[in-house]
């Protein structure tokens, strides 16, 4: 039997992000209060994802074996450390969360069956490394308050009552939406980077957030005046107009996860559905409901 597990793992460190070949208004304008003397720390989370068959104990890997290899190889290194100066590879390569991510995953890779180092800076901005060279991917997370009413133009009000239920009354309801965007790309060899975080979070800002906060999405929104805005048909919208702005950026839109509620949840992958496709072939729906 195949399983995948994982193994939580934390550590506070603390870092800069400053190149010495660059003066300190190029530094400034590059990472902006990131390149501030000495530095500035997080208290990151890790997971390692481990995946093989189970053995005759029941196990993938013995967890106590986990355990020690994590804190020997990372947290016992890390924990409490100028991560610029604990490691030879981030003299070459700043400690930025992906590449932070990638590092680990070679040092545990001799030791243990990886899928997945998923790294957690600050619960809204997280990275993943799956052992693929220099690419990774970089996941931030806001929200946006907004109503919407659950009905189609096309259908009888007793039709949408029976497809839609109290979605479908006439003055709406809202939600404290949570929209996490995933970008994939090649971690830059000096910077760290994939992307520059800023400039995502200005596209995500000026694309999503500003457009749908507090607003009546059938009314607000021109999209919506026809499509049902379903928590599906909002994050597919999103994918749209985020895929382009996040390609100048240099990166590639990878997922959007859109939680509606506590009870509701909805993820479209984006990589490889060509410009037309509308995220038809390839979207990917989980949506979980009580």
């Amino acid at each position: 039997m195949h399983c995948i597990i994982n193994r939580r793992a934390q550590f506070s460190a603390s870092h800069r992000y400053w190149l010495p070949e660059l003066d300190l208004a190029e530094n400034q304008k590059r990472f902006g209060a990131g390149s501030n003397f000495p530095g500035h720390g997080h208290n990151y989370t890790l997971y390692v994802g481990l995946a093989g068959e189970l053995n005759e104990y029941g196990m993938v890997e013995n967890l106590s074996y986990v355990k020690r290899v994590i804190k020997e190889e990372i947290t016992s290194q890390l924990d409490y450390a100028y991560l610029n100066d604990v490691w030879p590879e981030f003299q070459q390569t700043l400690p930025t969360s992906e590449n932070i991510a990638r590092v680990i995953w070679q040092k545990l890779a001799p030791h243990l069956p990886l899928v997945n180092i998923q790294l957690f800076e600050h619960p809204e901005l997280w990275a993943d490394y799956r052992g693929n060279g220099m690419e990774a991917t970089l996941t931030v997370k806001t929200h946006f308050s907004a109503a919407h009413r659950l009905a189609s133009s096309e259908l009888s009000e007793e039709k949408n009552y029976e497809i839609y239920g109290k979605c479908a009354r006439p003055h709406g309801h809202g939600h404290n939406y949570h929209l996490e965007v995933s970008v994939a790309g090649e971690i830059d060899s000096r910077t760290g980077m994939l992307v520059d975080l800023g400039a995502l979070q200005k596209v995500i800002d000026d694309f999503v957030v500003e457009p749908f906060d507090h607003s009546f999405l059938n009314k607000d929104v021109s999209y919506f005046a026809k499509v049902v805005p379903t928590a599906e048909n909002i994050a597919i919208y999103i994918a749209k107009l985020l895929q382009e702005p996040i390609r100048e950026l240099g990166a590639e839109l990878d997922k959007i996860k859109l939680i509606e509620s506590p009870n509701n949840s909805c993820e479209i992958y984006c990589r490889h559905s060509g410009k037309d496709s509308s995220f038809s072939s390839q979207q990917e729906r989980v949506l979980a409901s009580s």
